[in-house]
């Protein structure tokens, strides 16, 4: 699933927003919603079939 994150403003907070309905934290650093935008966005660890 192709994930498009943004970054939505509310007053003095910054969240950051997926298209599949995920929701980050209000933080009042956009830099910090940016990097949570990021981190959802990219593919995490591969589970191992053991």
């Amino acid at each position: 699933m192709l994930h498009q994150t943004t970054i939505t403003e509310r007053g003095s907070f910054a969240v950051a927003r997926c298209s599949c309905g995920w929701t980050g934290p209000a933080r009042r650093s956009r830099d910090r919603a940016r990097t949570d935008a990021e981190s959802h966005d990219s593919p995490g660890p591969t589970p191992s079939a053991d």
